[in-house]
């Protein structure tokens, strides 16, 4: 990680990156609890881990990255993002956009409210996804 990615993450915990992992950490073990939800546990742990630290990293479909098809990114992953979006989905977008918002009203606040808004997308839509290195 470059030193500018370290000091913007200390700056994103700081202004409300960890609240939002730790939104995404519930829902993690939420799903988990209910182990019918286990699939989408895992995809919120990794994108916890990804919310902790936006910075230097990226969420890109998994099919552009393998260039092949599986489960997540087929049928079975639709109705799955499906699911998501009815029962986290929405909560975890939210709360990433009413932050994004609160971020926008400074100047320095701008670039951790537009990684918000990116958040807020893949709130709406995880499965299929994998977080890289930028």
């Amino acid at each position: 990680m470059s030193p500018v990615s370290l000091l913007l993450n200390i700056l994103w915990i700081a202004l409300g990156g960890f609240w939002m992992a730790a939104g995404w950490l519930l829902a993690a073990v939420i799903m988990a609890i209910t182990i019918v939800g286990l699939p989408w546990a895992r995809a919120s742990f990794n994108i916890a881990a990804y919310t902790l630290f936006p910075f230097g990293q990226m969420a890109v479909p998994r099919e552009a990255l393998t260039g092949r098809e599986d489960v997540g990114t087929g049928p079975l992953g639709l109705l799955g993002n499906i699911l998501w979006f009815i029962f986290a989905g929405w909560w975890l977008a939210l709360g990433h956009l009413i932050t994004a918002v609160m971020l926008a009203v400074t100047i320095i606040g701008i670039p951790f409210a537009w990684a918000h808004l990116k958040l807020a997308g893949i709130a709406l839509w995880p499965i299929g996804k994998v977080i890289v290195p930028a």
